[in-house]
């Protein structure tokens, strides 16, 4: 579960954000949309732990992420929030399979195949685990991107415009995977998007 209260970032003296309160529960599914500038993908990173907020808290469970240091903010991501970016920013010289294992390499020193391996299958790609990332397809990449950020099951998924690049065929594979896999793993599944076609799969929603 994710709990924010009032949440307010700074750039500058001239452009500061003041985000509403949210709150998204394990297995459940958050749409924050708003036109370009309204701090869409901010609000991702500050709930991500990539950015610090200027004021206010961000809960994952019992945990205020604002209040821990760069080290264990760095651990604490690794081991309970998945990302899943606007650009996949793969391993170029790494398969599909190698790439999503990195990403539990990172966290605790192991790699754990199975797990990727089913996570691979669970998303239709497992004939492509020896495939080089620029071999496949936009969509199939942002599949990959799904897989990588589920490898340790975290607790929030966070997404960034997951489906602008897809068409409409592979934007409802993509929403419906979210969807499902956030549910099996038991995530609170946040995307931050402009895509209006996803207003159709997720009812729960906020525009900044």
């Amino acid at each position: 579960m994710i709990r924010t209260q009032e949440v307010v970032f700074q750039y500058n003296s001239e452009t500061q954000f003041q985000f509403p309160n949210l709150q998204c529960n394990a297995g459940k599914a958050l749409l924050i949309t708003g036109a370009s500038g309204k701090g869409k993908t901010t609000l991702l990173h500050l709930l991500g732990g990539l950015l610090k907020p200027t004021s206010g808290s961000i809960l994952i469970n019992t945990t205020n992420i604002c209040q821990l240091s760069s080290k264990r903010l760095d651990y604490f991501r690794g081991q309970n929030i998945g990302l899943i970016l606007q650009k996949a920013h793969f391993i170029a010289s790494l398969n599909v399979l190698e790439n999503i294992e990195l990403a539990s390499w990172l966290t605790d020193k192991t790699k754990k195949h199975e797990k990727a391996k089913e996570l691979l299958s669970l998303l239709g790609l497992e004939h492509y685990a020896s495939k080089l990332t620029s071999q496949l397809s936009v969509g199939q990449q942002q599949r990959v991107s799904i897989a990588r950020a589920l490898i340790n099951e975290p607790q929030l998924l966070l997404a960034d415009e997951p489906t602008s690049s897809l068409d409409d065929e592979n934007e409802q594979i993509v929403a419906n995977l979210l969807a499902d896999l956030s549910q099996k793993y038991n995530a609170a599944l946040i995307i931050v998007t402009h895509d209006q076609r996803l207003k159709e799969r997720f009812k729960t929603s906020i525009e900044l």
